[in-house]
């Protein structure tokens, strides 16, 4: 095995040992690129033809080494409910998709390496990693699971200043951190009396680079202190198997756990029961929701908490004679538009009805990417679960609100890696953040606790607590530093009782989320127009030359 292939492996080694669940081990990211960069460089100063394909391969071996081997369990998910072929074809979504935009990164980095000074590669890097990582959370094909600002979710006592920059601070801190240690390396192998003046001063920034960050944010964390504004919130986790969801317990004996869970804990002055991820069975027009037995049922149990509100995931549609919403799919039986949601529903001791659809759905799972391109994939994609058409889901979130006028910001699932879309709930009045989410999909796997963890990450970006009904585990509620104060265990029926802070101030990333991608963003175009120019001006040459030789 050639020095490349190592270093390219040491790489992917770093960035899996880092990446959560594992414990403070995050660290490591400030260095896991090194050996990528040594290599990419060992390629750039060889005499090796198409040096951008090399870069690709070697770069691509280490990303899709680190993302398989972090995200393995998307696969489980899959293989779990259609054939394994059909999953591995999948499965390269997440897996190769991701891994072949961060080689690209690398391979425009190497391009922009042999035409520049090196502090003008090295920035270009920084942005054209943002680029992708901004690409990959927009797009029809978004999955920002492995968004390198996320790897310090394990170790979230050194990333407080998430509430300025969000997870995007911490993918720029990482990247400089790496660069400068490689820049570092690279003048270890210079003896000249230069270099080692640059060497000094070079150690003295990186060192700054390092311990301001962290030495910041030990201080924000230990001098956090939470303005006192109670609120009692009941977190239930039913344990019901999703496979057997439909086939398994009845309805009303799921409904039955679920109200039984919840009387354990309940207390008079509770405000708040959450339940999991599509708790009640059944499809159920909105329109019709108060007419059904578990609308009927749920209003007998919340009568004895005459203050308590309900959210509760739900499957719902609505039906239109015309298309209202981008995401509505005809009927031609019934001759009218439809769209099925997955839903978080609040239902109160009063008429009152609340709804939200889960809006950031999951590709190819709830949501057909680039529909029209691929519509002959329907047929595979709703083995998993989703529907003809996709589900349906709303362009802005919206907050649940308590009797009192308690604001709760419902996120459902995979939707709470969102960090810019979670800010929008709180920028509306957002108190606390209820997720509701079912992770059994995944068995058990680190998928679960990356989840949880993430979570962890949108409390300290808006200061906010997080309570989190999962519906097989984990289930947890987290406080404004981040921190896990109570946790169940997996696959395990359970209740939590909590007394939360509320909170109505606003943090700076509350405010202004993501405002630190665009000048990366600037950077990281302005480094492929350059490419793109040198390309058209090579080829003008190589033109030119061709023709005066004929």
């Amino acid at each position: 095995m050639n020095q490349r292939i190592i270093l390219s492996f040491t790489s992917a080694f770093l960035l899996w040992l880092a990446w959560p669940p594992t414990p403070y081990t995050s660290l490591l990211l400030l260095v896991a690129f090194v050996p990528l960069l040594i290599a990419v460089h060992g390629v750039q100063q060889s005499a090796k033809a198409k040096k951008g394909w090399v870069v690709f391969y070697t770069a691509g071996l280490t990303f899709l080494v680190w993302n398989t081997s972090s995200i393995y369990w998307v696969f489980n998910s899959l293989n779990a409910v259609m054939p394994t072929p059909i999953a591995c074809l999948l499965a390269l979504i997440p897996f190769g998709l991701a891994a072949l935009l961060m080689a690209l990164c690398f391979v425009l980095y190497s391009k922009i390496q042999a035409k520049t000074k090196p502090i003008f590669s090295d920035i270009f890097l920084v942005g054209i990693w943002v680029c992708y990582e901004y690409l990959h959370q927009s797009w029809d094909l978004k999955f920002p699971w492995m968004t390198l600002g996320n790897g310090f979710a394990s170790f979230h006592q050194i990333i407080q200043w998430y509430q300025y920059t969000g997870v995007y601070g911490g993918t720029i801190w990482i990247l400089v951190s790496n660069i400068l240690v490689f820049r570092l390396w690279g003048l270890c192998q210079n003896k000249t009396e230069i270099a080692n003046n640059t060497k000094r001063n070079l150690i003295v920034f990186l060192g700054l680079w390092l311990a301001v960050p962290i030495s910041t944010s030990l201080i924000m964390y230990h001098n956090y202190s939470e303005e006192i504004n109670p609120c009692n919130v009941v977190i239930v986790q039913p344990n019901i198997d999703p496979f057997l969801k439909y086939g398994g317990e009845t309805a009303q004996q799921q409904l039955d756990k679920l109200i039984t869970l919840s009387q354990q804990k309940a207390k008079k002055n509770t405000e708040f029961f959450i339940w999991p991820e599509t708790a009640l069975t059944g499809l159920t027009h909105e329109q019709d929701f108060r007419n059904t037995a578990n609308y009927a049922t749920v209003k007998t149990f919340l009568k004895p908490y005459k203050n308590a509100t309900l959210i509760t995931g739900a499957e719902t549609f609505l039906t239109y004679t015309e298309p209202k919403t981008p995401s509505a799919t005809f009927d031609k039986n019934n001759r009218m538009y439809y769209d099925i949601f997955n839903s978080a529903v609040a239902i109160e001791n009063s008429q009152k009805l609340q709804f939200y659809h889960k809006s950031k759905l999951v590709p190819g799972v709830e949501k057909m990417p680039f529909a029209s391109a691929l519509s002959f994939l329907k047929p595979v994609f709703e083995k998993f679960g989703g529907t003809t058409g996709g589900y349906g889901y709303q362009n802005q979130p919206n907050n649940l609100y308590s009797q009192s006028g308690i604001a709760a910001s419902p996120v459902i699932c995979y939707e709470s890696i969102w960090g810019n879309w979670v800010a929008q709930y709180i920028q509306q009045g957002g108190q606390f953040i209820a997720i509701i989410t079912n992770d059994a999909w995944w068995g058990n796997t680190p998928g679960k606790n990356q989840h949880l963890q993430y979570a962890q990450l949108r409390a300290i970006e808006n200061r906010r607590w997080v309570v989190r009904s999962a519906n097989t585990g984990l289930s947890a509620t987290i406080n404004q530093r981040g921190d896990v104060v109570q946790q169940t265990q997996w696959w395990q029926p359970a209740v939590i009782n909590q007394n939360i802070n509320l909170n109505t101030k606003l943090t700076f990333y509350t405010q202004y989320p993501d405002l630190l991608v665009y000048p990366f963003i600037f950077i990281g175009f302005l480094g492929m127009i350059f490419l793109i120019l040198r390309f058209l001006k090579n080829l003008k040459v190589f033109a030119f030359s061709r023709r005066k030789n004929s």
